[in-house]
């Protein structure tokens, strides 16, 4: 979908609204824009601490319901204020890392017998959401591959990030979806960018 330039541009979007917003609490978009921020994707703001790398804060709008541009916006604002982190402080921000992950469509994973998800999702290409009444749960597809999971710890963690227990993938009423994601992010704060996934 996009090149490492485009993934450069929505990172160092990204750092803009998160530093605006930390700094002055509000954030005026530049007028002009590359044409694909006017696409409708889901996408998610993640900020690691440098250079340990631990999670920081992580928000996203998974489902394309709006427009590029303002989907980053909104979730690099709500990045900065994770509520299961203290508050971004201005001091930390030369010492976050930035990154992106834009999202394909959530597609329901439709199966017979709950034993024939793992035959369909891959490990570092697929994210999943799950579903259960009002319970939901979203994991990116980079999370298995960073914590060391295979498929079945995947489709428990993320039952776990739900709220649920960790075997609630067995459950006849859940609905659990899948999508991929390509993955920009700084190698350093403010920082040249790379892609990850």
């Amino acid at each position: 979908m996009f090149d490492i330039g485009a993934g450069t541009q929505l990172v160092k979007f990204a750092r803009s609204v998160a530093e605006s917003y930390v700094k002055e609490k509000q954030f005026l978009s530049p007028d002009i824009l590359s044409d694909f921020f006017n696409q409708k994707l889901g996408v998610f703001v993640t900020l690691h601490t440098f250079p340990t790398r631990m999670l920081r804060g992580c928000i996203g709008i998974p489902k394309p319901t709006m427009k590029l541009k303002d989907a980053l916006i909104k979730a690099a604002q709500s990045a900065t204020k994770d509520p299961r982190f203290p508050q971004l402080l201005e001091k930390e921000l030369d010492k976050i890392l930035v990154e992106v992950t834009v999202l394909t469509k959530p597609a329901l994973i439709k199966v017979k017998n709950p034993k024939d998800y793992l035959s369909q999702i891959k490990i570092g290409r697929d994210g999943l959401i799950v579903e259960l009444g009002w319970n939901q749960g979203l994991l990116l597809p980079q999370v298995p591959v960073e914590e060391g999971w295979g498929k079945e710890e995947f489709l428990s963690q993320t039952c776990m990030k739900a709220g649920l227990a960790p075997d609630a993938w067995f459950d006849e009423d859940i609905q659990i979806y899948k999508f991929s994601g390509q993955v920009f992010s700084e190698s350093m704060p403010n920082g040249a960018v790379e892609r990850k996934l």
